[in-house]
């Protein structure tokens, strides 16, 4: 096995850093305004005028089973769908609401059709569940809450008790723990106890609204240690993630390229960890957002994580009226692609040995046994590379894609130029599978 340890937590961890690659979705209200999943606080839009989204959402065009199969397509083996974003709109039927997807037009419990469909095709699943609720009457006015600037917002707040928020929040998280089969994954989001742990450029929004009197968040707002006890009561394997105030089994660093394997807090062992992506700029479905990435970007990000030790979680939109659109369904294709051909520098791999030393321009990734090392060439090399720290463990080399033989030439000071061929592949990015000693 590698030689990379992780710290060892309760969860089940060894499909999550075998698997590497899964899908996240964020669906809701959000993609009816169709403008960013944030929408609701952003644009400070009224409870009443929000309403009007639940009144007419329809998803007429939803089929999990047509998602799962994108998904297994594109190489991701778990997926992780949201339950209930910060809108508080909870997209499983749940007892302790009447806002949720069953009383609306669609009539849905789409939890339950994602999980059925996602285990049907063989991956893993696992469930997003906002702590944070603009919709729950008791839920604290705060520096993202949607009536943050109401004059009277500070005496509103006063009003509101988060004694019973924080029972409905148990509560409905122990309905997902139990009435939708054994859940895989719970990804909480999210804690915010200072000033400087949102302060970033998307945040700014909030930071201009903030007065003295608005409360923060931390572990005793969710009472975060029995909801994780209870929820390992219910699922002992279940992996959950570090946004409930107190670090659990992932570290989920979010629209950010980590460069350094996370230490577990107060430790210097290796934290699991889970890169957060998305597709464009927006998580719920943004239909006139534009900055959407290029191929070559997003086999990038995958190799980013894979090569730090980490997983990656690609977001997909969906429009409201169930269905990927054809931006969503292109970039899925990039990683189907890529993937058919590619996967085994992927899935079973980690961070390389410290002794093999990329080459300028690439990424490597190791198979977990160590006996297959994987050089992506991010820019294609001329007719030679050369890569240090390899010649006495090199057996034999290939282009992963078409297992072409790839030949080499030994150096007195153990590094080996690999000889590459002048036409670069069609491969978004080409892989060197280089067997080991």
């Amino acid at each position: 096995m590698s030689t990379y340890k992780i710290k060892k937590t309760d969860a089940d961890m060894d499909w999550f850093i075998h698997d590497r690659f899964g899908m996240f979705i964020h669906f809701g209200l959000y993609s009816m305004p169709a403008r960013h999943e944030w929408v609701k606080s952003v644009e400070k839009i009224s409870e009443e005028h929000y309403d009007t989204y639940r009144e007419f959402f329809n998803p007429d065009l939803f089929d999990a089973k047509e998602w799962a199969k994108k998904a297994k397509a594109a190489g991701m083996k778990y997926a992780v769908m949201t339950a209930k974003h910060h809108e508080g709109f909870c997209m499983f039927d749940s007892a302790y609401t009447d806002y949720k997807s069953t009383n609306t037009p669609a009539k849905r419990d789409f939890i339950k059709e994602y999980v059925e469909a996602f285990r049907g095709e063989g991956l893993k699943v696992g469930i997003y569940y906002s702590l944070i609720d603009w919709h729950h009457p008791d839920y604290q006015i705060d520096i993202f809450h949607p009536r943050r600037a109401e004059p009277n917002a500070e005496e509103m707040n006063k009003t509101r008790d988060m004694k019973k928020y924080r029972e409905y929040l148990h509560n409905q998280v122990r309905e997902l723990m139990t009435n939708y089969g054994k859940i895989d994954i719970i990804w909480f989001d999210f804690t915010y106890p200072t000033m400087d742990s949102i302060r970033n450029e998307y945040n700014q929004f909030a930071i201009r609204d903030y007065k003295d009197w608005m409360p923060w968040t931390n572990k005793e707002t969710w009472d975060s240690e029995n909801l994780i006890k209870m929820i390992r009561e219910i699922n002992p394997d279940i992996i959950i993630n570090d946004r409930t105030g107190i670090p659990q089994d992932i570290f989920t660093p979010e629209q950010t390229l980590t460069t350094e394997w996370p230490k577990y807090p107060g430790t210097d062992e290796n934290a699991a960890w889970e890169s957060c992506q998305t597709f464009s700029g927006s998580w719920g479905y943004y239909r006139d957002e534009m900055s959407w990435k290029s191929p070559e970007t997003l086999i990038r990000i995958l190799l980013n994580s894979v090569s730090g030790g980490g997983n990656l979680i690609m977001n997909v939109g969906p429009t409201a009226r169930g269905y990927f659109d054809d931006r969503a369904d292109k970039a899925l294709s990039v990683f189907a692609d890529w993937m058919k051909y590619n996967e085994r520098s992927i899935v079973g791999c980690t961070k390389a040995e410290s002794e093999f030393l990329p080459p300028t321009g690439t990424l490597l990734t190791q198979s977990q046994d160590e006996k297959r090392l994987y050089i992506h060439l991010v820019d294609y090399p001329f007719s030679e590379m050369k890569m240090a720290g390899i010649a006495d463990r090199i057996k034999y080399a290939q282009f992963l894609h078409d297992g072409s033989e790839i030949r080499f030439r030994k150096n007195a000071d153990n590094s080996v130029n690999f000889i590459v061929p002048g036409i670069r592949p069609s491969q978004t990015i080409s892989v060197v599978e280089v067997f080991l000693k």
